[in-house]
């Protein structure tokens, strides 16, 4: 069987061999919009649970509008410009407009990112700045959340008169779903709030995690501090399948609690895919570029997977990882060479490291599945540091992890990643 993996920039087309049960677990998404303009323009105008957005910015002399770093596919280009416009038509001046960069903490975009990221015109005529969480000078205090969390978010936004987050709703592998309160925080918020918001205290619950919203608690967090932020209007989108880009399919624009919640419920809706039992192995991705990027990014792949393989099943993970490991922090921890365990252990109970939420959260994969790698971009000196295999192709990849399974097992093959929702009934309910 011939498949076609998203992976870096170009795809990996890959023969699997016979004699095995394959499920292919495609990215489920809705049908993309014949006229995505018009949607937005109308979305705008009609919000869930607010008045239109340019009834919100009249009087207003400043607004700030956080979007998606490069390692998302957020539409900015074309969500921004009718945003824009509706803001500077209330009377807003462009001057008085400032467009964010939601780093959280990944490295700042590149000049070159920001026009992609934009679009060349929007980049040119306003101001685009980077976030930076290290900068702790740059956020203002807003005292603690209710748990204790302190919270500090980038001046720039706070400061502004009108408060709004572009993004797009997918699942994610510790907020349920992405879009949201996460353009606030993690995404404009310091690393001192940052490291409380991804420490074991929320890692380590397994309700914090991948389709999971109404009962998890990192999800009751953010949507604490979005609203310490002021959070005022969000546009969230749903996508569709394609390329270059990926289409819009849905628009969700309005108050940031209602707007996000019908959102999420329709990419819930679309995407979920449950199986009765779990697999014998999962063949998966992390969706290719932009999200396969960095070793730290594909991991979302794997954590994706774990929800519908057995214990003791295999897992393995195609990301090209072009960008090599990811951040400082992130790359030294995984070149340490700490078996999982011993990482689990060695974290308890002590100030949190950035980054150290990736690994953790891998950790909890390896505790009681198989992962092996095919990560060419990653150097070779992580190799023997990685919990699990790394091949050095992607057929010999394939071997490994077919090598020890019985004939007829069931594997399932997902060749975009944590684009695909899916859970396996029976496990879920052990895990929960």
């Amino acid at each position: 069987m011939k498949i076609n993996f998203a992976f870096g920039r170009t795809g990996l087309n890959l023969e699997l061999p016979e004699g095995f049960n394959y499920r292919v677990l495609e990215a489920r998404s809705a049908v993309p919009l014949k006229d995505p303009a018009a949607a937005i323009e109308q979305a705008l105008d009609a919000p869930v649970g607010c008045p239109p957005l340019n009834e919100m910015a009249r009087g207003k002399r400043s607004a700030a509008i956080s979007v998606c770093d490069i390692t998302r596919p957020a539409p900015n280009r074309e969500v921004l410009p009718p945003v824009l416009a509706r803001l500077e038509a209330a009377g807003i001046p462009r001057e008085g407009i400032t467009i964010l960069i939601a780093t959280g903490l990944h490295r700042p975009a590149t000049e070159a990112e920001i026009r992609e990221i934009c679009g060349e015109e929007t980049a040119a005529r306003y101001k685009v700045l980077n976030h930076y969480a290290r900068e702790l000078s740059q956020h203002r205090s807003l005292g603690n959340t209710a748990s204790g969390t302190p919270v500090f978010i980038d001046d720039r936004f706070v400061s502004a008169d009108l408060h709004i987050t572009l993004g797009f709703i997918e699942p994610h592998l510790m907020l349920g779903y992405s879009g949201g309160r996460k353009l606030i925080a993690p995404g404009l918020a310091a690393q001192e709030t940052i490291k409380v918001l991804h420490s074991s205290r929320f890692m380590r619950d397994t309700r914090a995690s991948e389709g999971s919203i109404e009962d998890n608690p990192l999800h009751r967090e953010l949507l604490e501090i979005a609203r310490m932020a002021r959070h005022d209007f969000l546009v969230d989108v749903a996508l569709g399948r394609g390329t270059p880009r990926r289409p819009i399919a849905a628009v969700f624009a309005g108050d940031p609690v209602a707007a996000h919640r019908i959102g999420v419920e329709f990419v819930s809706r679309v995407m979920l895919e449950t199986l009765d039992h779990p697999v014998d192995a999962v063949i998966t991705t992390a969706a290719g570029y932009p999200l396969d990027l960095t070793f730290y990014q594909a991991l979302k792949g794997i954590t994706a997977a774990s929800h519908i393989v057995k214990p003791g099943g295999k897992i393995l993970l195609l990301a090209a990882c072009e960008e090599g490991a990811g951040g400082p922090e992130f790359a030294r921890m995984a070149a340490e060479g700490l078996p999982d365990r011993a990482f689990m252990k060695k974290i308890e109970g002590v100030p949190v490291t950035v980054d150290q939420w990736q690994l953790e959260k891998l950790a909890l994969v390896t505790a009681r599945a198989e992962v092996l790698y095919y990560v060419p971009g990653l150097p070779r000196e992580f190799h023997s540091a990685l919990w699990g295999k790394a091949c050095t192709s992607a057929e010999e990849a394939i071997r490994t992890l077919t090598s020890t399974l019985d004939r007829n097992a069931r594997i399932a093959v997902i060749p975009e990643g944590p684009y695909v929702l899916a859970q396996a009934a029976a496990l879920e309910n052990a895990i929960r």
